[in-house]
């Protein structure tokens, strides 16, 4: 897979195309630069940290859409066993945008629903840029229902700009299908768990998004609408982006300071776009722990957690 940079991230892209022109010389003329190398790498790690720890929100709004970041069928390659894709949603259509199954999770069987988001020009027009239709969310309404009936656990992946708007999706009531999933999920009776893993955008994400535990990546972002929507609306000017970053608070400790999110799940250095195993890695640790602790629950106790959870967020003290 070819790796992509952003503006950020190009001293960090000279310094690795550097390493590598150094190991080619290497293998061509039989030249030992290790010592060499190891000084670059050295230097790449230390700058990786700096850049990192100083990102601005829009920097981590830009991370969150990496075009090198794992999608939904990178994690469950990594981190899942014996997948089988169920499509459709017995209504309309198959929307490729949000995929969804059985896997196994160490022993466990659990059902997944995720976006999915394209990488190739011809991948991004199938996927719809991962922004779902109807029929997507329809089929994770219908995969939802199939996991309680058989008492499996559920994980979603959430990942998408928001909801497709056009207006095939408004004439098959994209709205209703997002609010009959907010409805459906906040009853289901089995373990749900959600993980932002890249951009967690407007109700389109929120569909999958109800949950007992959310859990959010490292460089993830979690928001009610886009910081360059948000600037075009309110400051009817889309370069204060980077204001409107700030404001929404769309971070991961933005989101765990105010209680949206349960846990923060770290990534690689540089982000998971980094090492799409080491990733699969920390969030398959991550996942296994939150639903060890959420099969000790009964019933009635996960559905008083999941309304409980949702009830007090925005909740304020007024002096």
């Amino acid at each position: 897979m070819m790796v992509t940079y952003l503006d950020f991230e190009r001293p960090i892209a000279e310094l690795e195309k550097k390493v590598e022109e150094l190991k080619h010389t290497t293998s061509t003329r039989n030249v030992d630069i290790r010592s060499e190398t190891k000084k670059i790498e050295t230097k790449i790690k230390k700058m990786q940290k700096d850049i990192y720890t100083t990102l601005t929100p829009l920097q981590r709004v830009q991370l969150s859409r990496h075009a090198s970041r794992p999608y939904t069928l990178d994690y469950i390659e990594n981190i899942f066993t014996d997948f089988q894709e169920l499509c459709g949603d017995r209504k309309y259509n198959n929307d490729p945008a949000i995929v969804g199954g059985l896997a196994r999770l160490g022993n466990e069987t659990v059902m997944i629903v995720g976006n999915q988001k394209g990488r190739t020009t011809t991948e991004k027009l199938h996927r719809n840029f991962g922004m779902a239709h109807p029929e997507g969310y329809r089929k994770a309404h219908r995969l939802y229902e199939l996991a309680e009936r058989f008492k499996k656990p559920i994980i979603t992946f959430i990942d998408t700009p928001g909801a497709y708007p056009g207006i095939s999706s408004e004439e098959r009531g994209i709205a209703e299908a997002i609010a009959t999933n907010l409805q459906r999920m906040i009853e289901l009776k089995v373990p749900v768990i959600a993980v932002v893993i890249g951009e967690g955008g407007s109700g389109g994400a929120l569909a999958l998004g109800v949950s007992n535990r959310v859990l959010m990546l490292e460089y993830s972002t979690y928001s009610v609408i886009s910081p360059e929507a948000c600037s075009s609306i309110l400051f009817r000017d889309a370069s204060k982006s980077d204001y409107a970053a700030e404001v929404l608070k769309v971070t991961s400790k933005d989101m765990l300071k105010f209680g949206i999110v349960d846990e923060i799940v770290p990534e690689p250095e540089g982000g998971a776009h980094k090492d799409h195993k080491v990733a699969g890695k920390l969030l398959k640790k991550a996942l296994a722990k939150n639903l060890e602790e959420l099969k000790k629950y009964s019933i009635a106790e996960l559905l008083e957690n999941r309304y409980d959870k949702f009830r007090k967020i925005g909740s304020f003290k007024q002096s």
